[in-house]
């Protein structure tokens, strides 16, 4: 078995030769442009065209992550902070604690239905502590609604104007040309050094595996170089024979079919919401994932919703997910007020449901089906707690008033017998 691993240097080699051999078999065209490799498909396809290399790593996205704060640890020794907009999501975070930096979390601010990236307060941040004092701006673009990618092209700039590295978290980004084009259009203008993405999420193939890339050949031949022992060739094969399978016209194919899923997704689902008294919350700027309101749930201290997605689960609905409010969640020694919704105090609960690439339009059909059925019984249910409650507070009120009548009597023969 052992012979069967090697370093991932010397395969990324080896790989890179094998696919020079066979990448006359899917080639990008580009007018002007020339080929890109095979290994460079995915990028390039979705929208980043200037990429200058990438690779894949055979860890998931929060440790790819890590590897990539640890590689910029030795350009920058002084280094202490990462800043970060924050998103509710455990392996971001922990990937910058794992790496030995302290997160400054950044709130994020509040505009109509949609949360998003507070500048200013990542400017000032900036100067409070000192550019040589923070490795990185650690920025996302896939996310849960109603929080929404963060504004990129503005925080490249603030990391081109003060010199200040930018890491990317694109998980579920690469099947988003918009979230592909807002990491083009950050290059662009200022700085993006290296956006990480997962292969699982985004080519549906088993979990272990990401695509590290950015604009430098030289950093992100560092960042591959930085990877300690050996590897397991399992993620590189399997999203190479997926390419090899699919082909690029088959991945369009399928990054074409996610967007009218997206958008067959949020027209049933807002049709659910006005037939249940809720609403579908305006996040246009997010183009993967969708939220509808429970507020007609959020009584009992958040037990209905929960309850909610207890039943969605059960009933094999794993995509979706509820969020109450007031939840509190302690991350590596630091506790989320609100944690799932992105800030400390959303102004209601709500149910998340997101358009994956391999979706299809009977899984959308399914997934409204299974979520009416269980909207429909929290709700009997929540109406059979409210009549009971009704009756026992009638008749406590009863008992009261029969008291009251029982002590004024009592108060009429004690005056009489005085």
């Amino acid at each position: 078995m052992a012979g069967m691993k090697v370093h991932l240097s010397s395969f990324c080699m080896s790989l890179q030769s094998w696919i020079a051999t066979i990448s006359w078999v899917i080639v990008v065209w580009e007018k002007g442009k020339g080929e890109w490799p095979l290994r460079w498909l995915p990028v390039v396809t979705t929208g980043v065209h200037s990429v200058a290399n990438c690779f894949v790593v055979p860890m998931a996205t929060g440790m790819s992550l890590t590897l990539c704060f640890l590689t910029l640890r030795h350009k920058r020794p002084k280094a202490k902070y990462i800043i970060w907009p924050r998103i509710d999501q455990k392996s971001c975070f922990k990937s910058m604690v794992t790496a030995g930096f302290e997160p400054v979390v950044i709130e994020n601010v509040l505009e109509g239905d949609e949360l998003r990236t507070d500048l200013n307060a990542v400017e000032a941040k900036v100067q409070e502590l000192g550019p040589d004092r923070i490795l990185c701006i650690h920025s996302t673009t896939s996310c849960f609604a109603p929080r929404v990618p963060d504004r990129l092209e503005e925080l490249a700039v603030i990391c081109a104007n003060y010199d200040i590295p930018h890491v990317v978290n694109n998980a579920y980004g690469l099947q988003s040309s918009k979230c592909m084009h807002l990491i083009q259009q950050g290059a662009r203008v200022g700085r993006i050094d290296v956006f990480v993405q997962s292969l699982d999420k985004n080519f549906m193939v088993p979990v272990g595996g990401a695509i590290i890339a950015g604009f430098n050949d030289s950093f992100i031949q560092e960042i591959s170089k930085m990877y300690p022992g050996r590897a397991s060739a399992s993620p590189s094969l399997d999203v190479l024979i997926t390419l090899l399978s699919l082909g690029c016209n088959g991945y369009k194919k399928l990054l074409k079919e996610r967007k009218e899923m997206f958008v067959y997704l949020s027209t049933e689902l807002k049709k659910l919401a006005e037939a249940h008294n809720e609403r579908l919350l305006q996040t246009p700027h997010n183009p993967i994932s969708l939220a509808m309101t429970l507020r007609t749930l959020g009584g009992q201290h958040g037990k209905a919703v929960t309850q909610l997605g207890s039943m969605l689960f059960t009933r094999q609905v794993s995509g979706a997910r509820v969020v109450p409010l007031g939840s509190v969640q302690t991350v590596s020694g630091y506790t989320f007020q609100g944690f799932m919704s992105h800030t400390d105090n959303y102004p209601c609960a709500y149910l998340n449901a997101a358009a994956a690439i391999g979706m299809k339009t009977q899984d959308v059909d399914l997934f409204i089906k299974r979520l009416e059925k269980c909207l429909n019984t929290v709700e009997k249910e929540q109406n059979k707690a409210s009549v009971v409650s009704g009756v026992d507070n009638y008749n406590r009120a009863g008992d009261v008033d029969i008291e009251e009548m029982a002590l004024k009597l009592d108060s009429v023969l004690g005056d009489k017998h005085q």
